[in-house]
């Protein structure tokens, strides 16, 4: 029998994020309204205060970003979210909280652009993501939930992962994740080992080490010494990290590949393919970054034939191609923003048949 904090309940994928991110200890956030992702704040402005955290609605999403780097230099679990023009202006911020090795959780809920964009739904932030989106060299996690109760377990993984490898995650998920309402379990908070954040700027008593926490190295091989040292973090992301789903990959003769509300849409027309006799799978990425490219080597091994589709003009095939074997192919079909602009699984099937190897 299921205790009360595990009966389902049906929210928002926004409001979901919200109930995650308190769960997992979060206890500040600092943020700016933005559509589609202005119900995280709305939540947390209301229930924060409750449970003794701050909200705080900054000027500006630059003052929102520091806020939090300043938050997380304390030791604090602390948030900030928005959607591709704030997520923009936050990029500094972003670089310096990876340049001096701070966790955080930021969260992207996609909208159309470039520059103010629209509303639509849309997956070409994919880019600014997974590529750090500042100056630097640096690479964020970057986690894509594809339902509502992802939008809570993954808002939640994201805390823990980003304790773990001193560094900021991003969850990023399109419009239509996130005000989509679902069934939801609001799991507890898992009972994870995390570091000690011995690192964290305190008080301190007289004769006690003072730390500071910088992104500025100036002695003599320092800073390469750094980045060697946050490479050598991304490779033990790749090694430990990495997340995915398959559907139906061990016959298929053709794989899908998409990320978030896409492969929600693949999912139906593969049944459909499959109903027609065609040996269709998945492959859904979960972690953006890092990519799961074990996996798709693994089944470019053996099936040659792959079919990205995205809600923008080809950004993750990039790294499809990057992965899959040499001798495989990926075909793509992406609908770019703009109204009515998510494809019908009718439509995918077509794409599906078009793509679908002539010889089977």
């Amino acid at each position: 029998m299921q205790t009360a904090s595990l009966e389902k309940i049906f929210v928002k994928g926004n409001e979901a994020v919200a109930m995650a991110a308190l769960e997992a200890g979060c206890r500040c956030y600092f943020g700016y309204p933005i559509t589609p992702q202005s119900d995280i704040p709305e939540y947390l402005s209301r229930e924060l205060p409750r449970l003794g955290g701050e909200f705080i609605q900054a000027e500006s999403e630059i003052g929102a970003i520091n806020m939090l780097l300043g938050a997380s230099a304390a030791g604090v679990r602390a948030m900030t979210s928005s959607s591709g023009p704030g997520i923009s202006l936050k990029q500094e911020g972003i670089s310096y909280m990876a340049g001096s090795e701070l966790p955080g959780v930021i969260v992207d809920i996609m909208r159309s652009g470039p520059g103010l964009g629209g509303i639509d739904a849309s997956q070409a932030d994919y880019w600014q993501a997974t590529r750090g989106g500042g100056h630097g060299g640096y690479r964020i996690i970057v986690l894509a939930p594809a339902s509502v109760q992802e939008m809570y377990d993954l808002t939640m993984l994201a805390f823990d992962l980003s304790d773990i490898y001193r560094m900021p995650t991003m969850v990023l998920a399109d419009s239509v994740i996130g005000q989509m309402k679902e069934s939801v379990t609001p799991n507890p908070r898992p009972d994870t080992v995390l570091p000690a954040k011995d690192w964290a700027v305190r008080g301190r008593e007289a004769g006690e080490v003072q730390n500071i926490v910088k992104s500025l190295y100036l002695g003599d091989g320092e800073m390469e010494k750094f980045h060697w040292k946050m490479q050598a973090r991304y490779q033990e992301l790749a090694e430990k990290e990495c997340r995915w789903e398959e559907v139906q990959t061990a016959d298929a003769e053709l794989i899908i590949t998409a990320f978030g509300s896409t492969a929600r849409i693949a999912k139906t027309a593969i049944s459909m393919a499959r109903d027609a006799g065609m040996k269709v799978g998945l492959l859904r990425p979960i972690t953006l970054f890092p990519f799961p490219k074990k996996a798709y080597a693994a089944l470019s091994g053996r099936c040659k034939l792959f079919l990205d589709i995205e809600l923008s003009t080809g950004q993750m095939i990039d790294d499809v191609r990057l992965a899959i074997a040499r001798d495989a192919e990926v075909s793509f079909y992406g609908r770019p923003p703009g109204a009515g602009s998510l494809p019908t699984p009718e439509e995918l099937f077509e794409q599906i048949k078009k793509n679908y190897p002539a010889h089977v």
